[in-house]
C-alpha cells in the first residue's frame, strides 16, 4: 500500500533525532555508558558533557 503524499512532504528533509536536543545530566550520560553512577563516573561524563556537548550523547545514544 503505497502513501499519497502531498508536494511540500516530498520536497521537506527528512528531520533526524538523535536524543541530544534534550537536555542530559552528568549522571544520565553515565547510565547511557553503562557505567553506575559513582561520584567518579558522574564527575567523567560532567567533564565530557562540558568539553563535547551534544557529541557526548551522540557518541553514546544511537
Amino acid at each position: 500500500m503505497s502513501k499519497i503524499r502531498s508536494t511540500s512532504e516530498e520536497s521537506a528533509p527528512p528531520v533526524w533525532r538523535t536524543g541530544a536536543e534534550q537536555p542530559w545530566d552528568p549522571e544520565d550520560l553515565a547510565v547511557a555508558q553503562g557505567k553506575d553512577p559513582t561520584p567518579e563516573n558522574i564527575a567523567r561524563a560532567r567533564a565530557e558533557l562540558e568539553r563535547d556537548g551534544a557529541a557526548a550523547i551522540e557518541r553514546t545514544v544511537p
